[in-house]
């Protein structure tokens, strides 16, 4: 829908197909034998409009929209759906967080947003939500959400975004550890399911006793330039949640990596892979030899 172009060609009718009544009159008459009242005066059609209209030049007449008026406007534009969403902003592909209260809202929620340590650009870093802004993009998502929880929330979200950049770095000082990283956009993607969360759940469903069962939380794609070569990595993260602390403090576990879009990736992939392997074998090794 809105990508298709609405066809305003109509077939002309011809003179007598615009002038000849639509009724068979003859199937009609027999229908209402002579000795009824006229068979012509059960015809639904008004005869008398008709030859009106078929004196028209123009057999278009006949129709009661205005094709020149709809002509235009749709050769003008495409169709288009109605209802637009809010315009989001393509770096976090969201839209304008508003700082007013929700209508159903019972208590006021902080404004104050704090800047995060992840860069933006070369002029500044990304900030945090506010506390009320996190409330209202939850609202609009339809998630019921106490309030009294909203500011917990919102700093279980900043450190858990702090983390991941802190992932972003490890992974990319093997290309460079002296570049000044920027986070240039960004994408939530809950409910998609990465091909390695997939893999994991196949494996979970396979080995429940020793591999976890549950899906991650969300999901974020996240587009890091290298300032020094222009070059934009995609980076993707699973965030998922661990059994609490014995205290009830929440854990979770992130999964950062570079997505295998180019052969750059996939060869940070294969050789952090190789270092995990190596590091697992080498207490082996050393165990044998002793």
């Amino acid at each position: 829908m809105g990508q298709t172009q609405s066809s305003t060609s109509v077939a002309s009718p011809s003179s007598s197909a615009s002038t000849r009544c639509p009724v068979d009159h003859s199937a009609l008459a027999k229908q209402h034998p002579p000795d009824t009242p006229s068979a012509a005066a059960s015809c639904p059609v008004d005869h008398a409009s008709l030859a009106k209209r078929a004196q028209s030049s123009s057999s278009a007449a006949s129709c009661p929209v205005d094709h020149a008026s709809i002509s235009k406007s749709s050769l003008a534009t495409p169709a288009q759906c109605p209802i637009q969403p809010d315009p989001l902003d393509p770096r976090n592909h969201l839209p304008t967080l508003t700082q007013e209260r929700a209508p159903s809202q019972t208590t006021d929620l902080p404004t104050d947003r704090t800047k995060s340590s992840i860069p933006r650009d070369a002029a500044g870093n990304w900030e945090y939500p506010s506390p009320q802004q996190f409330y209202n993009a939850l609202v609009r998502k339809g998630w019921e959400t106490p309030e009294n929880e909203i500011e917990t929330m919102v700093q279980i979200h900043n450190f858990l975004n702090e983390k991941a950049w802190e992932e972003v770095h490890k992974w990319e000082a093997d290309v460079n550890k002296d570049e000044d990283l920027q986070l240039v956009r960004f994408k939530g993607r809950p409910g998609e399911l990465s091909p390695k969360a997939r893999f994991w759940l196949f494996v979970g469903w396979l080995l429940p006793e020793r591999f976890n069962t549950e899906p991650p939380f969300d999901r974020h794609d996240w587009i890091v330039r290298r300032p020094s070569t222009g070059e934009e990595v995609r980076y993707v993260i699973d965030y998922y949640g661990a059994p609490p602390l014995p205290d009830g403090s929440p854990v979770f576990s992130l999964d950062v990596r570079p997505a295998l879009d180019d052969f750059g990736s996939i060869s940070m992939r294969v050789r952090a892979a190789t270092r995990e392997a190596w590091a697992k074998a080498a207490p082996d090794a050393t165990s044998s030899h002793t």
